[in-house]
């Protein structure tokens, strides 16, 4: 039987519960229901949350700029981040591994080819690719879009069945109900044109993305030919539960 192929983009926002830590405890959810869905499904994670990990542990003195700074904090942190997962998966018998790209390596045949044939040879071998952006050389994501972009184009090269997007509301919400202070999930999308008259721009509290990143990642999945899923990460069994119809989120149809 061929697996499906799920690329989980984790935000910071749900890897930190909201606070300022990474949560072990989300790890460990997440790593659960991997464990329950390893054989039918390889995941693929692209996970945030380098710069808040490393803001646990130091506290940078700089005169800089700011943009440097939280690069400086991502170097720091992503060891540290990656700790977490290797010793929360490796209780639950999963394996892991790190991968660092940037927006440069998918310009580049010979490196899109590079990191495809790469992660292939780790899933077929049960390793789980964490991927964050090489935050060191690169300022996107950090900037904006807390790796929605990243997560949609990793999905597209890796020729993934799904784009998992966890974030901390039940998806989109029609902007109606916003306004209303009663927020209403769009289960079932007409399409991302429709989706864009819904969203407002409004960032959330770690993360750097909001809801425009997210469709703006969807875009580039549904292109490929990929649905992408928007989720309620701060759940437990978030994954689990949308995989079995019986949650409120957001599917963007490919």
């Amino acid at each position: 039987m061929t697996k499906k192929r799920i690329l989980l983009k984790i935000g910071s926002n749900t890897l930190t519960k909201e606070t300022d830590q990474i949560s072990r405890g989300k790890i460990e959810d997440i790593g659960r229901q991997i464990v329950q869905l390893k054989n039918e499904y390889d995941f693929i994670i692209v996970s945030s949350g380098a710069i808040t990990a490393a803001k646990q542990f130091v506290k940078l003195e700089h005169n800089g700029e700011e943009i440097s700074m939280k690069q400086a904090l991502a170097s720091i942190g992503q060891p540290h981040l990656m700790r977490m997962f290797q010793e929360n998966f490796r209780e639950l018998g999963l394996f892991t591994s790190q991968c660092l790209l940037s927006y440069s390596d998918f310009e580049n045949p010979k490196s899109k080819g590079n990191i495809k044939n790469t992660i292939d040879i780790l899933v077929s071998n049960n390793f789980i690719p964490i991927i964050n952006e090489n935050d060191t050389v690169a300022a996107d994501e950090i900037q904006f879009g807390d790796n929605d972009k990243l997560a949609a184009l990793t999905a597209a090269l890796l020729q993934a069945d799904l784009l998992l997007i966890a974030t901390n509301t039940n998806g989109i919400y029609t902007k109606t109900s916003i306004e209303n202070g009663q927020p209403v999930t769009i289960t079932e999308p007409v399409g991302i044109e429709e989706l864009k008259k819904e969203i407002s721009t409004i960032k959330s509290s770690h993360g750097t993305g909001g809801m425009q990143s997210k469709i703006e990642a969807a875009t580039i999945a549904s292109d490929a030919n990929i649905e992408t899923w928007i989720t309620n990460g701060l759940k437990d069994n978030f994954i689990t539960d949308a995989l079995n119809s019986i949650s409120h989120f957001t599917k963007i149809k490919a």
